[in-house]
């Protein structure tokens, strides 16, 4: 019978599940300012540094629906434990990493820890909350945007007073908080019948490789160019494409996306958004601390024009959404992301703060409108049973943005770093921006997906 338990406080559960998922956003953003200091620590090219970044998405995309099905077989309470007693072991270690790959190893098994947590949390929470489930569910999304959002101001200010071992020793009061109230407040579950071949492993390796392999290859376009990564890439991924198609339960469902074309440019769009806006995330505070040589605490509370503003226009967004649909917001956001991409280019080494502050505003709204927009459009072209596949296939678009993004600051960053090279970036982000609005363009507005359904 407990497995049908509802619980009396529906906040309280929701506050313990929130603390947990919070962790895999917050990690992913903190390192953002700490980048500087691991480079100097470990004598890292930027290049190398930017393993930090990729590693936790790449680890975070593949654990995922990993640890989604482990929940289901082993039961999402403890599971939700096993990922903070796994975030805990890589907070643990990362501070005493004698060398980088021990480091890299650390931030992938944080990623794998802190991925485990939103699926069991959404679970327990879908199953356990009937009334105001909706309100729950919008109360995580905050908790996750939240954290994201102020990660890089949070890991500046610990920096500046304890240096980079911090960022991840910060962890700890929410980890312990968490897991004390998991044990006494999430209800059990039942769990299901263990079945290891409802993962999809090989798909996954295979993901995995063809990530790696074009990583590489992007990184070694400046100087030797690695072409055998390049053919590891190509390879891998049509053996991934192939292998999927005859897969019942695919990482990927290369199926589907084949026979909905909307959906697949709605993925594909989000990760062009993303490949430009976390070009800005990890990049603006590399820029301010090596170049304008703000220190990492005030270097945090710069980005807080880039994350501020994306949360300060979400419920405006909304209500646009609510009586126009997600196209319009589209359409601006990305009219926007181009806007503030071309407000860099006028970014001069005499130019002030304040107008580096109003760029990195306009650049933060259009994160604002295009996260709800995307999502809400997301959710108009799937059918409701598909929605839980869907989001974690929304959750990976996001994460190759980012991968991606954090290749390109890697190979415009390597050698040398000054306005010319963020200039640089900029222009190539202009490229993608006109991919972004003319796909925000294609899309189907409100009433054409209704009439089609």
């Amino acid at each position: 019978m407990t497995g049908t338990k509802k619980t009396h406080k529906p906040w309280v559960l929701v506050l313990t599940v929130g603390l947990g998922t919070l962790l895999n956003p917050l990690n992913s953003s903190m390192i953002s300012v700490a980048l500087t200091r691991m480079q100097q620590e470990f004598e890292l090219t930027f290049a190398d540094a930017s393993w930090l970044i990729s590693v936790f998405y790449l680890a975070s995309a593949a654990g995922q629906p990993v640890m989604g099905k482990l929940s289901d077989m082993f039961g999402p309470k403890r599971m939700f434990l096993a990922g903070l007693v796994t975030v805990a072991a890589a907070s643990m270690l990362a501070p005493f990493s004698p060398n980088f790959p021990f480091l890299l190893g650390c931030r992938a098994l944080q990623a794998i820890g802190s991925s485990t947590l939103f699926p069991s949390g959404m679970s327990i929470v879908r199953t356990s909350i009937t009334k105001g489930q909706a309100k729950a569910l919008a109360t995580l999304s905050i908790f996750a945007s939240t954290s994201a959002a102020f990660g890089p101001s949070i890991g500046g200010l610990l920096i500046d007073s304890w240096d980079w071992p911090s960022i991840f020793i910060v962890n700890f009061p929410f980890i312990i908080v968490s897991f004390f109230m998991a044990i006494f407040i999430l209800p059990e579950k039942g769990q299901g019948k263990f079945e290891l071949a409802r993962i999809d492993f090989l798909g996954i390796t295979l993901f995995i490789i063809a990530v790696i392999g074009l990583i590489l290859f992007l990184l070694s376009l400046e100087t030797h160019i690695h072409w055998w990564a390049f053919i590891v890439f190509i390879v891998s991924s049509v053996s991934f494409y192939y292998y999927e198609k005859r897969q019942s339960e695919p990482f990927i469902d290369v199926r589907g996306l084949k026979k909905n074309t909307n959906v697949t440019l709605i993925y594909l769009q989000f990760i062009t958004i993303n490949l430009v806006y976390y070009c800005y995330f990890f990049g603006f505070p590399t820029f301010l601390q090596q170049v304008k040589k703000y220190s990492p605490g005030n270097t945090g509370l710069i980005m807080l024009a880039l994350a501020g503003f994306g949360v300060i226009v979400s419920p405006f967004v909304g209500r646009l959404i609510d009586r126009h649909g997600p196209k319009p917001a589209l359409i601006t956001g990305s009219a926007i992301l181009f806007s503030g991409t071309a407000l860099l280019l006028t970014l001069r080494e005499t130019s002030s703060l304040l107008w580096l502050l109003v760029i990195m505003a306009v650049l933060g709204m259009s994160n604002g409108f295009s996260n709800i927009s995307m999502q809400t459009a997301l959710y108009e072209h799937v059918k409701p049973e598909d929605t839980g596949s869907a989001s974690g296939l929304f959750q990976t678009s996001r994460y190759l943005g980012s991968i991606l993004s954090s290749s390109l600051l890697g190979l415009a960053f390597n050698r040398h770093l000054d306005i010319q090279h963020l200039h640089n970036v900029a222009m190539i982000c202009l490229i993608f921006c006109l991919l972004v609005f003319y796909l925000s363009i294609r899309l189907p507005g409100r009433g054409k997906v209704k009439g089609h359904s």
